[in-house]
């Protein structure tokens, strides 16, 4: 006989005799269960993890006890022609290999290849692309490199084999550098011409749109060491724009000279305020750095009165210094009106927030308010998660619509009040990701751009007691397209991505999932706990994918594995149905069964509003744990009348794409 035939006559034949002996008629089956694609061994399967612990990484997601990353260091000197808009530069590169591997060759970043007519980027980005990804411009555009040469202890140099392959420089070394600690120096000559607009991540402004001077915003300026860590080697992928940067750290000297009317803003502590600043301009910068209050240093007034620059020189060097840092960036202009104020860091560590922009900028609703709005942001994260490790923070109005460097960011010179508020917050929070917390955006954007719209959103509630905040959505509308069918997972590379989606994935779908992770899944105290965790462990770090999951498994001691495999490994959906509720005995003074189905794929922790016929509303959590072996669950409510409605989600803050049937009416 059929086993499951079998199987289903034994139940009903039970259920008659229990029935007959409580003299009662049989009571019928429930009605077949709604087709689910929901498997509770997929959801809940073994770990996905691809790998054990290591001595470099271990099981629980720290670093292991021999965990190590190599470190580069450079002294950084640029020029810049504000007629031709060309850059000369001079490199010194110190480059430590603390791998286990002696290293023969290196591989160096040469992003400005990008802009190129022959690049790969323009030969790939579609005719309609909204960023201008990697589209060349007709100008004279990357990197002329003039010379590589090997520094010896005593100074010497030698001219050190290179080969450029679009964005990326080979460099052989005329001997190892060997491994745990062994190092390199290398001298570069270089120069290369601004893109006007260089992928929404660099350029200039031009005199037509800044009436006092151009204004540029200068990034990717100058050759960057690959990464070469324990889980790929060289990470040489091309730079083809969509995908952001992965770099090492190391302490950054830069001597950055522009034409003496413009003033320099960059990376890190000017270290030569008596040679580039006035002597009044010198005592409102002292202020600045005790003031609560925005303090301005150079006025919209000032901008157009030559005494508002030193006299005397065609040209001044501006010098700057920042350490334990994965890049630094520039900007410099005519136009720049400069105000400033103090931040107040946990520590008592000193800190200034600065703004520099034209006057097209300025107003009360405008860039007047940017140092205010960087110097909240950067309060509230330094407190929440890790302290802010700069002496400075910069945010420049350009041609930039946003983007992030170290100490310094550029944004949009038309944003706006809360729109400026957005763009700084996000900017600035790209500090702890991928600043701090230094992971591979070119394979992972989600790891840096999710992350930090996540907590942009608990910065912007706290800012002005919610003066930008906005109410919650209704997530059930929010999952229409955060779940589409056509999407690709979140853990997919950029370049991997549809243009139209990665706003989608690496910004909002990984950034709800850590909403949904702290509000709805672990609770604010035990998610903040494990998040922090992470942070602290992999401060200027390279943490991986498996790193971060496997941390906040450990920290939360919470099996996580059904959520990042639905939400992150996989484009999963959420769709939960009240398909059902019979009395006990067809007696509702004796308890009610409720069934729920999963139809979708996705599992989640289940919230039910059950209200009475007498108008009592009573609230039900479920755990996630009963879709761990069920696309089908009932559970006895313990009624005293009849029920009205069962609804499941009544707050709409679960990602259930089909509310039609989340709730069961009485008939």
């Amino acid at each position: 006989m059929n086993l499951k035939l079998m199987a289903g006559l034994s139940t009903a034949f039970m259920m008659a005799v229990a029935a007959v002996n409580a003299q009662q008629a049989p009571t019928p089956p429930p009605a077949a269960a709604p087709a689910s694609d929901y498997s509770y061994h997929e959801a809940f399967g073994p770990p996905f993890y691809t790998k054990n612990g290591t001595e470099f990484r271990a099981a629980d997601g720290q670093p292991g006890a021999k965990y190590w990353q190599n470190r580069a260091d450079y002294s950084l000197a640029a020029t810049l022609d504000d007629k031709s808009n060309l850059i000369t530069g001079s490199e010194v590169l110190t480059y430590t290999n603390n791998s286990p591997q002696n290293l023969s060759f290196l591989w160096m970043q040469l992003d400005q290849n990008l802009f190129k007519l022959d690049s790969r980027g323009t030969a790939i980005v579609p005719p309609t692309g909204s960023r201008n990804w990697g589209r060349g411009e007709a100008f004279d555009a990357g990197y002329k490199i003039k010379s590589v040469k090997a520094v010896d202890a005593k100074g010497g140099t030698t001219d050190v084999k290179f080969l450029i392959s679009d964005t990326r420089m080979q460099v052989f070394l005329p001997k190892q550098v060997t491994a745990n600690g062994g190092n390199v120096k290398l001298k570069i000559e270089y120069s290369f011409v601004s893109p006007n607009y260089g992928s929404d991540r660099m350029g200039y402004l031009d005199d037509k749109k800044s009436k006092n001077g151009k204004i540029y915003t200068v990034a990717q300026w100058y050759p960057r060491m690959c990464v070469y860590d324990d889980v790929m080697g060289w990470n040489t992928q091309p730079y083809t724009g969509p995908g952001e940067f992965y770099l090492e750290y190391g302490d950054f000297d830069l001597s950055i000279t522009a034409p003496a009317n413009h003033i320099v803003v960059a990376s890190g502590e000017l270290l030569n305020p008596t040679e580039v600043y006035t002597p009044e301009q010198q005592k409102r910068w002292a202020q600045a750095a005790t003031s609560e209050k925005t303090v301005v240093i150079r006025s919209a007034a000032e901008v157009t009165d030559p005494k508002s620059r030193p006299a005397g020189k065609a040209t001044l060097t501006w010098r700057f210094k920042i350490k334990n840092a994965r890049d630094a960036s520039w900007a410099s202009s005519a136009a720049f009106i400069i105000d400033a104020a103090k931040m107040d860091l946990p520590s008592g560590k000193k800190s200034i927030a600065i703004s520099a922009y034209p006057v097209e900028s300025d107003g009360q609703d405008a860039w007047s308010r940017s140092t205010e709005y960087v110097k909240k942001s950067i309060e509230y994260n330094s407190a929440k998660w890790f302290e802010f490790p700069y002496p400075a923070a910069t945010a420049v109005a350009g041609i930039v619509g946003g983007m992030e460097y170290p100490g310094i960011v550029f944004c949009g010179y038309t944003a706006k009040k809360g729109g400026l508020w957005g763009v700084n917050d996000h900017e600035f929070g790209h500090t702890w990701f991928p600043m701090i917390v230094g992971s591979n955006e070119r394979l992972y954007g989600w790891m840096d751009e999710g992350f930090n719209t996540f907590i942009n959103t608990l910065s912007t509630a706290d800012f002005n007691n919610g003066e930008y905040n906005r109410k919650a959505g209704d997530m059930h509308k929010t999952a229409l397209v955060l779940t589409r069918p056509e999407l690709e997972p979140v853990l997919s590379q950029p370049a991997n991505l549809k243009e139209k989606n990665t706003g989608i994935l690496l910004y909002f779908k990984p950034g709800v999932g850590l909403t949904l992770l702290r509000e709805q899944i672990l609770g604010p105290e035990r998610f903040d706990f494990a998040f922090q965790t992470y942070i602290k462990r992999w401060a200027f770090k390279h943490p991986t994918p498996d790193d971060f999951f496997r941390t906040m498994e450990n920290a939360s001691g919470e099996s996580l594995q059904w959520f990042w495999r639905g939400w992150f490994l996989n484009n999963w959906r959420l769709d939960v149905a009240v398909s059902d509720v019979k009395y006990v005995d067809n007696d509702a003074t004796k308890g009610a069964m409720i069934t729920i189905d999963n139809l979708g794929k996705l599992a989640m922790p289940v919230t039910l509003e059950v209200k009475t016929k007498s108008g009592k509303v009573d609230r039900l959590k479920l755990p996630v744990e009963v879709w761990e072996r069920n696309a089908t669950w009932t559970f006895k409510y313990p009624s005293t009348e009849e029920i009205e409605s069962v609804t499941y989600d009544p707050d709409k803050v679960l990602p259930d794409y089909n509310p039609d049937n989340n709730v069961w009416t009485k008939k």
